[in-house]
């Protein structure tokens, strides 16, 4: 049963009232017009009553293998030689025998047969875990699913009745400085409140599906897992992660956003794992140079850098595409498109909009599924090239033969112009162009030759463009950079 919202006075009303009673006793009052401000809540006692029940502490157990190390090293014969043998008899017990760790961490109950969500952290490794509800009844969980990359895990117990449970918001709609609340089991001290505000959005910590919620509610360990409440009782973020260079809170808290985190549990409770979309493609911003050199009006979408075996080849994708709408939807950058990408359904036949040499293009792509193709190989494709060297765009580069591919790892295969040096202090330096680095492409276009890439110079510049954007592949990882062509 969704849990009822408390009201909330507003600001405007105070300050009407306010200039009321000013204007009666002949007090002259300036009218400004201003965005509705909500007052600080009288209380949050309602709140805290409608949703508590719905809230669990979780202790994991899990054993650890012995591991004695080494004995300290004491003279034989040393007044401190007993004292040491005993001591590491009571660290070894009998035989070294492994021995119980325990953890502690937060949840909440997301339907009445018994779903809790948490963190992933928070029950990896666990060999039993157990949930304490807040009237102190304990049941026994298991782990119905996973998923690594947002942290969260799905448990599920047995109840012999309907359990209270709370339901997801929607986190797209939080403004920043909202008001929040944050429950669970700081530093193993039981059922705790906090609250704050939103302190900020969209934020990123390390994983590609990140869209975590700042807040300044008060999130110490032990928190991990519990949820992050509005004002209407409605989880719009899971606790996750803190910074602080003390380990306890300094009001810089992180929960995962409730629109990541529903679709993840969705998925964990209907097939026990995760089934993200698949594209297939090697990405990057598109930086204000690179808009440049391609003759785009804005910095906006996803430059394509490779396509290997998949989808998006499949469907005609290729290297130097800029990947500008996907499903009718604007790609602000690769941030975004990865997320459009992944909360999409394996095997659905998607529009995606490509700008490729200044024309626009849209291609169906029929997504592949995520999990399945983290292991696929980038495969290399080109044709042999006759050795040169050269000096351009202030690069000593020479032309690919079979020793430098053998010196360099290259498949046999691969074309393209070889960076023999390069000097510290050029802008292809600063850009991160090392020697060793392989450039096959110049103005979206393969190189193999000096010559090659002399004529895409010429070419940018009777286009009138100010730089050339070349395709650089380190390691075979590839990536574009944009050169200016009067330096």
């Amino acid at each position: 049963m969704k849990p009822a919202a408390r009201p909330i006075r507003t600001l405007n009303a105070l300050v009407l009232g306010a200039a009321l009673a000013m204007a009666q006793t002949g007090i002259a009052v300036a009218q400004e017009q201003t965005a509705p401000v909500e007052a600080t809540p009288l209380s949050f006692t309602a709140l805290v009553e409608s949703v508590s029940d719905a809230v669990v502490n979780i202790t994991t157990s899990t054993t650890v293998a012995a591991s004695p190390g080494p004995a300290p090293m004491v003279p034989e014969g040393s007044p401190l030689e007993d004292f040491f043998r005993d001591f590491m008899d009571r660290q070894q017990g009998n035989g070294g025998r492994p021995r119980r760790s325990q953890a502690l961490g937060s949840g909440f109950v997301v339907s009445g047969d018994g779903f809790i969500v948490t963190n992933n952290h928070v029950i990896d490794k666990a060999d039993e875990i157990m949930i304490e509800f807040f009237d102190g009844k304990e049941l026994e969980a298991k782990v119905v699913g996973v998923d690594t990359k947002t942290d969260i895990a799905l448990l599920k117990v047995k109840s012999d009745k309907e359990l209270p449970f709370v339901q997801f918001g929607e986190s797209a709609k939080m403004r920043v400085g909202e008001w929040v609340m944050a429950m669970g089991n700081p530093l193993g001290q039981g059922f705790s409140v906090s609250a704050g505000i939103v302190s900020a959005r969209g934020r990123s910590l390390s994983g590609s599906y990140d869209d975590f919620i700042q807040t300044d509610a008060a999130i110490n360990r032990g928190n991990s897992g519990g949820p992050l409440f509005n004002m209407n009782g409605e989880v719009i973020g899971v606790n996750t992660a803190i910074l602080s260079p003390t380990g306890g809170s300094i009001g810089i808290g992180f929960a995962m956003s409730s629109d990541v985190v529903s679709k993840v549990i969705d998925q964990l409770e209907k097939f026990g794992e995760t089934r993200r979309g698949w594209l297939g493609v090697r990405i990057q911003d598109v930086t204000d140079d690179v808009a440049e050199a391609l003759g785009l009006k804005s910095s906006a979408g996803a430059l394509v850098t490779d396509v290997p075996e998949g989808p998006a080849k499949a469907a005609g994708m290729k290297a130097g595409d800029v990947i500008q709408t996907f499903e009718g939807a604007q790609v602000e950058d690769t941030r975004d498109l990865v997320r459009r990408v992944g909360n999409a359904e394996v095997g659905k036949t998607v529009d995606i909009g490509v700008l490729r040499e200044g024309s626009e293009q849209t291609l169906k792509v029929v997504l592949g599924r995520r999990e399945s193709a983290e292991d696929t190989a980038t495969p290399a494709a080109a044709e042999p090239a006759m050795p040169a060297e050269s000096t351009v765009l202030g690069l000593d580069v020479t032309e690919l033969n079979a020793d430098l591919r053998s010196q360099l790892n290259l498949p046999d295969g691969a074309t393209g112009l070889v960076v023999k040096d390069i000097a510290e202090d050029s802008e292809a330096y600063e850009k991160g162009i090392r020697a060793g680095d392989l450039i096959s492409e110049a103005g979206q276009k393969k190189v193999s030759t000096v010559a090659d890439l002399e004529a895409r110079i010429q070419d940018a510049r009777d286009a009138g463009r100010k730089s050339l954007l070349l395709l650089v592949r380190r390691d075979g990882d590839p990536r574009f950079v944009a050169l200016n062509l009067d330096k």
